[in-house]
């Protein structure tokens, strides 16, 4: 029988990591950032990959490599060498879109192994939440023997999820934040998901809104100086910078900028006291999956999506 392992990782930093120390099984690099633009719930198909390329390459100009991904989805058309997948993730929103669409190409492609996940966050003794390639080759080590086997549960949780995501009701995702699962920090990026919406109140969505509140707090000299404090306090959206500069200069409607500062002005001030909805002044035409982004905003007391007037 074959004893042979298949790590899907979450992208090229960690597979080059697994590689330097020698680690045992063969390796799938995961490349894409399902977090953001159009999605199908079916992967692997011309329509998904046509998708994400328009997306990609009109939005942040960059080469889809279309064919270095449909490589590593390859791997998985013959698995009778290996006894089990461990799936390499981290705490945040970002890969956790990653994670569930994993799982569903996983099972669209009718593989029974048992399934495993490697997934990082807060580690004993340390305040930051740490990602894979951080932790020390000790501490990874730790991480894949304790890794969590997947039952028949988690991977419904995983397919329903992303089943939503492709859908156009991600208010259905409520369920599954309350829904108890193998999943440790799955519960806390759907939160930040639903929190990506405009709020009824600003127009913001929460991690524009903390920008702000950055800016205000901290003596910001650039936007550079900005990228790096979102960079660090971002919390669970586990956002790269191609990601953050594209919100940074969408924000550029609330604060002043001149060579050696950024500070808030009238409509910062404004947006953070909640005194007026600014979501048709910045770009909200901007997709989640199955949802546009204009189409809902947050509404914090009934804590669900309402759709926009």
């Amino acid at each position: 029988m074959a004893d042979k392992t298949l790590h899907i990782t979450n992208g090229t930093a960690l597979t080059d990591y697994l590689k330097k120390i020698n680690f045992e099984g063969d390796l799938l690099t995961w490349h894409e950032m399902l977090c953001e633009g159009p999605t199908f719930k079916q992967i692997d198909t011309p329509q998904f990959f046509e998708a994400r390329k328009t997306f990609l390459e009109e939005l942040y100009n960059l080469e889809y490599d279309e064919d270095s991904i449909k490589n590593e989805f390859d791997k998985l058309n013959d698995v009778s060498n290996y006894s089990q997948i461990v799936l390499w993730f981290e705490y945040d929103l970002f890969c956790h879109i990653n994670l569930i669409a994993a799982i569903s190409l996983i099972k669209q492609k009718g593989i029974k192994l048992p399934l495993y996940l490697v997934c990082s966050g807060r580690i004993e003794g340390e305040k930051e939440l740490k990602s894979l390639n951080k932790l020390t080759e000790k501490q990874l080590l730790i991480h894949y023997d304790d890794k969590i086997h997947l039952d028949v549960d988690d991977v419904a949780t995983a397919q329903k999820a992303w089943r939503i995501y492709c859908e156009n009701d991600h208010n259905l995702l409520k369920e599954l934040i309350v829904r108890p699962s193998n999943f440790k920090y799955l519960s806390n990026c759907l939160k930040a998901h639903l929190r990506r919406f405009p709020d009824t109140r600003s127009g913001l969505n929460t991690l524009e809104y903390n920008t702000l509140v950055l800016i205000k707090e901290h003596d910001i000299k650039s936007r550079h100086h900005l990228l790096g404090y979102c960079l660090h306090y971002q919390g669970y959206y586990g956002f790269g910078d191609l990601q953050l500069i594209r919100m940074i200069d969408r924000l550029e409607l609330f604060y002043d900028e001149t060579e050696d500062t950024l500070t808030l002005n009238r409509n910062g001030y404004l947006a953070l006291e909640h005194q007026k909805n600014f979501s048709k002044k910045i770009e909200t035409n901007f997709q989640f999956g199955g949802v546009n982004k204009a189409d809902f905003q947050y509404d914090k007391k009934e804590n669900k999506l309402i759709q926009s007037i």
